[in-house]
């Protein structure tokens, strides 16, 4: 093999690495979602989000191919976000009022 070829090689074994890396983080933080899925102050739409992602990280049909899994990781990314976001408006309003009946 040439020079050529094997930075190439380097480079595609890099990015793919990076993309296991990424994938593994979102597995944690799906993971740590389950409890915002469960609670019902948070708001549909953000359950919604969170449930199309994963509808699409499965669906055969993509943006990019399956093995470039940047598009899936982005889709997930915003979903996490928007879940997080959803739970964030309403949650805090959730523990004042528990709050408030403790004290």
């Amino acid at each position: 093999m040439g020079d050529w070829s094997t930075t190439v090689l380097v480079i595609a074994g890099v990015a793919v690495a990076a993309m296991l890396a990424v994938a593994v983080v979102l597995v944690v933080k799906m993971a740590r979602v389950r409890s915002l899925l469960r609670s019902a102050d948070v708001p549909r739409s953000g359950k919604l989000a969170f449930w199309a992602a994963l509808v699409y990280l499965v669906c055969p049909v993509d943006l990019l191919p399956d093995p470039i899994l940047i598009d899936d990781i982005g889709v997930l990314l915003l979903a996490l976000r928007s879940l997080k976001s959803a739970a964030d408006q309403q949650l805090p309003a959730h523990f004042a009022k528990s709050r408030k009946s403790l004290g």
